[in-house]
């Protein structure tokens, strides 16, 4: 930095001179008991390392012009830390660099005697805590800043994840970038799905993010449109999950996909979480959250074809595979609007006969006929095979 025009010779010239004439070996030391006392610093490539002397050898050097003008306003963040790539705040950490700061410091103080003019030594004392506290701040600074900067690409990165997946695209390169986001790639992921709220999305992220963090769940999270997109890992009850994280979500319903066994295969539960979230206006009723396969009637109405295949392959034809009595036992207690004895006329045989063959529905479909919620999910199934058997399901 150059002086200013001035006449007025520098109170305290000798010690300056002297600092001037020192900086070279105050660096050296700085280095060497770096060398010694930090074990992180000796496991470093040469590379880094050499980076370091610089910070050290620009930090002595930044004092020294300090301590010439510390009335003049100086930017000791680009003096000192401008000297190393900005990689360098990647490749150590904070603790590191304190450190670092802290042990240049104390080889700059334990030489105070020796470089301080006779007479000069608190002067120089009490210029150096001074400057030990601008570093300090201008340490927090840099380091702030690359957070910001890594927490701003990072957002960017996840939301990429997060809408490959909502959009059926997640291939090996959505997964390294989750990796590279720290997704562990969990054993269990469902996709839940909700409106966003009104205000700052990074405010919403970071409220997932805490709820996440209170059920031990990972989540890759964003706001796309008005929607509020959880990938959550961890968890075998995609239920249970959702309930965990519905805290920031807007009012209205909240729609959690199947459990899937990784984030290639959440594409499949971001899309019955869609296709549920858009037909649940036809269930005015739906608890919150919801799971997506409590809304395959409606979904299967709604145009969803997972929803129809998934109603037929997982409904009508284990019935039709486990014998015509199931599928027609069903069939006349749900047209005799779930009437045992009514259902026993029709069929010529016991209600006790209707009882048992409706347990067996049950106990092949996971869907109790005796259930209004689950009939009118079995009588969809019914007449979606139906239509499937004559080939004139769309």
């Amino acid at each position: 930095m150059p002086e200013p025009a001035s006449n007025t010779p520098h109170p305290h010239s000798a010690t300056l001179r002297r600092l001037e004439k020192s900086s070279g070996k105050l660096a050296a030391n700085a280095i060497a008991r770096m060398d010694e006392q930090l074990p992180w610093y000796r496991a470093m490539p040469p590379e880094n390392r050499s980076w370091i002397g610089l910070v050290a050898q620009a930090g002595i050097a930044a004092f020294t012009e300090w301590f010439r003008h510390p009335e003049a306003p100086q930017a000791i963040s680009t003096d000192v830390f401008g000297t190393a790539p900005r990689e360098l705040t990647r490749a150590i950490t904070l603790r590191q660099t304190v450190e670092m700061v802290r042990t240049t410091i104390e080889v700059m103080e334990s030489a105070i005697d020796d470089v301080a003019a006779p007479g000069d030594e608190s002067v120089l004392r009490e210029a150096l805590l001074v400057y030990a506290r601008e570093i300090a701040f201008a340490t927090a600074q840099v380091y702030a800043q690359a957070a910001e900067a890594r927490g701003a690409w990072d957002a960017r990165l996840e939301s990429l994840v997060v809408n490959a997946v909502l959009s059926g695209e997640a291939d090996e390169g959505a997964l390294s970038r989750a990796a590279a986001l720290g997704w562990n790639s969990p054993e269990h992921v469902c996709v839940v799905l909700g409106t966003a709220p009104d205000g700052d999305s990074e405010l919403t992220v970071e409220a997932i993010r805490r709820a996440a963090r209170h059920a031990k769940l990972q989540v890759l999270t964003g706001v796309l449109g008005d929607r509020l997109v959880v990938v959550a890992g961890g968890s075998d009850n995609p239920l249970q999950a959702a309930k965990a994280l519905i805290g920031p979500y807007a009012p209205g319903p909240v729609v959690a996909g199947p459990v899937v066994s990784d984030l290639l295969a959440a594409t499949r539960s971001a899309g019955a979480a869609a296709a549920g979230l858009k037909a649940c206006t036809a269930w005015p009723d739906a608890p919150r959250p919801v799971l997506a396969d409590d809304l395959l009637p409606e979904r299967a109405m709604a145009g969803d074809p997972a929803a129809r295949e998934q109603l037929v392959e997982e409904i009508y034809r284990p019935l039709e595979e486990a014998g015509s009595a199931l599928l027609e036992t069903l069939s006349v207690y749900l047209e005799q609007a779930s009437s045992l004895e009514g259902a026993a006329r029709m069929l010529f045989v016991h209600p006790n006969t209707v009882r048992y063959r409706l347990r067996r529905v049950t106990d092949v479909t996971g869907w109790s006929p005796s259930d209004v919620r689950s009939a009118f999910t079995l009588r969809i199934a019914l007449i979606l095979g139906r239509l499937a058997d004559a080939n004139i399901l769309p």
